[in-house]
């Protein structure tokens, strides 16, 4: 429903905004979200609770651990928001694995098994590649359809793809070290402002690792999916989607497909969404958004602190 006549979208981060430390303010009031975790950790004999807390930063960054910590501080972050305000959001959406955070916030998904779903995602989007050297770039201050047309002609030589629409001027580009490297020159010769090299543990959102989702399909079927009446716009195709069939089927293809987060947003202004709640840590996608339209109003909950400000911003919009 609408939030004072305004729509509303609720959205959740990916990979990159963790930070150590993460959602340990939660952790200490709710004896629920350590239940969670406690239950994490007999799913899959790691400790992740430990891992958010101390690290260190270079085992939070496997990918294996980055996407569970992620999620679980978004779930943390809605579910203290809920607890002091009730908002049904018109649209759900999240950037990569921010689309299961989504799929948990409008109750596709419960959040025990979103966790592991993520946690053995990251394993198989690692585990995938088979030792071929990749890379992935940063492209600032060309448009996506020139980098897409970049990644073609690179492609004539070496494999390399358009990611990551991420914003109007940002475009991340994954591939393999070949393919990445012949883009990012003819990035520069079309007068990029920066092509930024990424530290990443493999090809993501790139045919490379396109095993991984026929290991992630093998555990979507494991999982029981609910229905939902408030639609997730898909990462895939910037649709919205209910359907549990199609959702299961989007997240597959997401594996190997482009996050189109610009086409996502546009899609959801088309529909008269001025509102976000971002919920995770950091400000990734507050910031992204409003490179895309700059007249949504943006809030962002990283810590348990943010919630009574945003509450009050929210009845003040």
């Amino acid at each position: 429903m609408a939030f004072k006549n305004k729509k509303i979208a609720f959205v959740f981060p990916g990979q990159g905004a963790q930070y150590i430390g993460m959602a340990t303010d939660y952790l200490s009031m709710h004896e629920d979200f350590l239940e969670n975790l406690n239950n994490f950790e007999k799913q899959t004999g790691f400790d992740l609770k430990e891992i958010i807390t101390n690290g260190p930063e270079e085992r939070l960054k496997e990918t294996r651990f980055t996407q569970p910590a992620i999620l679980f501080h978004s779930f943390c972050a809605y579910k203290s928001l809920m607890d002091k305000i009730k908002i049904e959001p018109d649209f759900v959406a999240g950037h990569s694995l921010g689309e299961f955070s989504a799929l948990v916030a409008n109750g596709v998904l419960s959040v025990q098994d979103a966790l592991y779903l993520v946690h053995k995602r990251g394993e198989f989007m690692i585990n995938a590649n088979d030792g071929q050297a990749f890379a992935m770039a940063a492209v600032l201050g060309l448009s996506p359809e020139v980098v897409y047309e970049i990644c073609e002609e690179a492609s004539k030589t070496a494999l390399v793809v358009a990611a990551n629409y991420n914003t109007p001027i940002q475009t991340v580009i994954s591939g393999t070290q070949q393919g990445v490297e012949i883009a990012t020159e003819l990035a520069k010769e079309k007068k990029a402002k920066r092509v930024l090299p990424l530290v990443v543990g493999g090809p993501f959102h790139s045919p490379l690792i396109s095993r991984a989702s026929i290991w992630l399909a093998e555990e979507l079927d494991k999982i029981e999916f609910s229905t939902s009446t408030i639609p997730v716009v898909s990462n895939v195709n910037a649709k919205p989607e209910t359907d549990v069939s199609q959702i299961k089927l989007n997240l597959i293809n997401q594996v190997t497909g482009s996050v189109l987060w610009v086409d996502s947003i546009r899609y959801l202004k088309s529909q008269g969404v001025e509102v976000y709640i971002e919920f995770g840590p950091q400000k990734v996608l507050s910031g992204m958004i409003t490179k895309i339209d700059e007249k949504a109003t943006v809030f962002n909950i990283d810590k348990f602190e943010d919630i009574s400000k945003v509450i009050s911003d929210l009845e003040n919009i």
